[in-house]
């Protein structure tokens, strides 16, 4: 079958803690050929603070989740599943599901669009939105604040089968007709 992306759920705030406790399990077990990459999809932010000085860091996109990208099978899953802060695998009855190549792609932002910032909008509390860059793009969601000051809205966006709020600028969402 070959590896699959797989999405690991694990305690909020352990996601670093999960990659560094995987990879030394996977060094110590010598599993590197059937767990071959680990990740934490993050993007870049920069904030303005105070006395205008600008600040640059990563925020995590899905706090409370890895991927890992590994053979799937009763042995792997146990090395997985028992590493601390992991609390289990994203799918349906609790049984693992791969995500597809379109889904990776759009979690780690392989598509961003570069397109200037907007600081007001006209979308509105309710209104269904289609993002159009950053690690989200093609995503859909619905507006459940808007928040001028800041050039941000918040959306709700069914990721992993869970409405999860997110935090976009204008100029990543458009409307949906």
């Amino acid at each position: 079958m070959g590896k699959r992306w797989y999405v690991l759920h694990t305690y909020s705030g352990y996601e670093n803690k999960v990659k560094d406790n995987l990879s030394h399990r996977v060094e110590s077990m010598e599993l590197q050929n059937v767990i071959s990459d680990i990740q934490i999809p993050t993007e870049e932010v920069t904030e303005i603070k105070e006395g205008g000085k600008k600040v640059t860091s990563d925020k995590k996109v899905f706090p409370g989740y890895v991927l890992i990208k590994m053979n799937m099978d009763d042995h792997t899953w146990g090395v997985v599943r028992n590493t601390p802060g992991v609390t289990g695998f994203v799918g349906a009855e609790g049984k693992p599901i791969p995500l597809t190549r379109e889904e990776y792609q759009k979690i780690m932002g392989k598509a961003v669009k570069q397109v200037p910032r907007k600081t007001s909008t006209d979308i509105q509390v309710g209104q269904v939105v289609k993002v159009i860059n950053g690690p989200l793009t093609d995503f859909d969601g619905v507006v459940s604040e808007v928040l001028p000051e800041a050039g941000k809205i918040r959306v709700m966006v069914s990721i992993f089968g869970r409405e999860t709020p997110v935090e976009l600028s204008f100029d990543q969402v458009e409307k949906v007709n």
